[in-house]
C-alpha cells in the first residue's frame, strides 16, 4: 500500500486519536450485518419485528430468541486485523478514543481500552423499563436476580435513545482529538455521522477508509476505498516508523 505524504506526515505526529467504526469493520471477522440473512429460522425476519420496545413488550421470548442466535454469531468469530490495529496504536498514542456503532464487543476482546459504544453491547442484559402484554407468560424469561425485574438485551431498539453520555463523551473525544478515522461506516446513521464533520469543521483531518464511497467521501481529508483488515495495519505501521 502506497501512503500519501501528507497523510503519512499527519499520521505520524498524531497524537490524540478518534475511530469511528462501523458494521464494515465487524463483517471482516465474519459478523452479519443487522440487515443481511440470517440462517435458518430468522431467515424472513425483518429485524424491525424484534428490535423495538413494543416487538419485546408483545413477545419478549422471540425477542430474546433472536438475541441469542446474534449472540452466539458474535461470539463464534475474532477480532481481525482492523481491531488489533487500532488497539495496538492505542498503546503508542496519548490516547486513542474508538467509537463504534457496532454492539459485539470485538474492540474490546481485541484489546482497545477507550471504548463508546453508541449503541450498547450485544452481550450485555439490563432492565426492561417497561410492561409487558397482559396476555405475555413471562415465566421462566431472564431476571434481575436482586429484584426479579425482566431483563431485556442492552443494546438500542429502534426507537429508542443513544445510552446516557454516550454521544457527550464521543463529541468530548472528537473535539480533544488531532485526528479522526471513520472507518466501515456508511456515514448516515445519526447522531454518528455527525461526528465525522464536527472534526472537519474544526480542522481535524479525517481519513475515511470504507470499501464505497459514502456521504463523507467528498469532504474528507482523505479516502482510502477497501477492506479495514488491509488497510488499517499499514496506516498503524506508517504511523509508527515517524
Amino acid at each position: 500500500m502506497v501512503i500519501d505524504e501528507g497523510l503519512r506526515r499527519v499520521l505520524q505526529g498524531a497524537r490524540r486519536v478518534v475511530a469511528l467504526t462501523g458494521a464494515g469493520i465487524s463483517a471482516e471477522s465474519g459478523v452479519p450485518t443487522f440487515r443481511e440473512a440470517q440462517d435458518g429460522v430468522w431467515d424472513q425476519v425483518d429485524p424491525e419485528e424484534v428490535a423495538t420496545p413494543e416487538a419485546f413488550r408483545r413477545n419478549p421470548r422471540r425477542v430474546w430468541a433472536w438475541y441469542a442466535h446474534r449472540r452466539q454469531l458474535a461470539q463464534q468469530v475474532a477480532p481481525n486485523a482492523a481491531h488489533r490495529a487500532l488497539a495496538e496504536w492505542g498503546r503508542s498514542l496519548d490516547w486513542l478514543q474508538v467509537v463504534t456503532q457496532n454492539v459485539d464487543g470485538l474492540h474490546q476482546r481485541a484489546g482497545s481500552g477507550h471504548v463508546v459504544e453508541l449503541h450498547g453491547n450485544i452481550h450485555r442484559d439490563r432492565v426492561f423499563d417497561g410492561q409487558l402484554a397482559a396476555d405475555v407468560d413471562d415465566l421462566e424469561l431472564p431476571r434481575f436476580p436482586e429484584t426479579g425485574a425482566v431483563l431485556r438485551p442492552d443494546v438500542v431498539w429502534f426507537g429508542e435513545q443513544l445510552p446516557e453520555g454516550a454521544i457527550e463523551q464521543a463529541l468530548a473525544a472528537v473535539r480533544s482529538a488531532d485526528l479522526m478515522l471513520s472507518v466501515g461506516t456508511s456515514a448516515m446513521v445519526q447522531p454518528a455521522a455527525s461526528l465525522p464533520l464536527e472534526a472537519l469543521e474544526r480542522d481535524i483531518p479525517v481519513v475515511e477508509i470504507n470499501a464505497e464511497p459514502t456521504p463523507l467521501t467528498p469532504v474528507a481529508s482523505w479516502h482510502l476505498p477497501g477492506s479495514a483488515g488491509e488497510l488499517l495495519p499499514p496506516l498503524v505501521r506508517s504511523a509508527a516508523s515517524g
